[in-house]
């Protein structure tokens, strides 16, 4: 499996992934990964229909996309990889997936959280896994949208 793209986003597959991220990863599949969404069954049932056409959606468990990831029946897929969090990245990331590139795109404002652009906020955990991320040689980058300006995320958090 190629890994063409990876987004944290906590809305998932949106307009924005559906329309614009999917044509410019050129991707055939997205896998939606994290252990909280994929126990939500509507939640799960949601995701599945609006996928755009022409590309088919998956929602896994973390550990289940990664043995995906490691079947070689799967090698013709062009992945575009969604999470909701920082942490489940790095959990893909360290059971193995050959990760070189992060798209920070929305995560939503809470309480105890940092917003470090108009549309992402971060906790400590959050932080945490990023510079882990960063720390394993990851490139780590804010955009909204695909048109944007590429921002490394490491100068928005070197301080937190």
């Amino acid at each position: 499996m190629d890994i063409n793209f990876v987004r944290i986003d906590d809305r998932l597959i949106h307009g924005q992934v559906a329309t614009v991220w999917v044509k410019e990863s050129k991707c055939n599949r997205i896998f939606v990964c994290s252990d909280e969404v994929s126990k939500d069954t509507l939640r799960k049932t949601l995701l599945l229909k609006v996928a755009p056409p022409g590309v088919k959606a998956y929602v896994l468990p973390i550990d289940k996309a990664l043995e995906v990831y490691k079947n070689p029946k799967y090698d013709s897929f062009k992945a575009l990889i969604l999470c909701p969090k920082p942490e489940d990245v790095l959990r893909l990331v360290q059971g193995g997936m050959k990760i070189k590139s992060v798209n920070l795109g929305g995560m939503c404002f809470k309480t105890g959280r940092t917003q470090i652009s108009s549309a992402v906020s971060l906790g400590q955990e959050d932080i945490d896994a990023l510079k882990k991320m960063n720390e394993l040689g990851i490139e780590l980058e804010l955009r909204k949208i695909a048109t944007d300006s590429k921002v490394d995320v490491m100068s928005k958090i070197k301080d937190l």
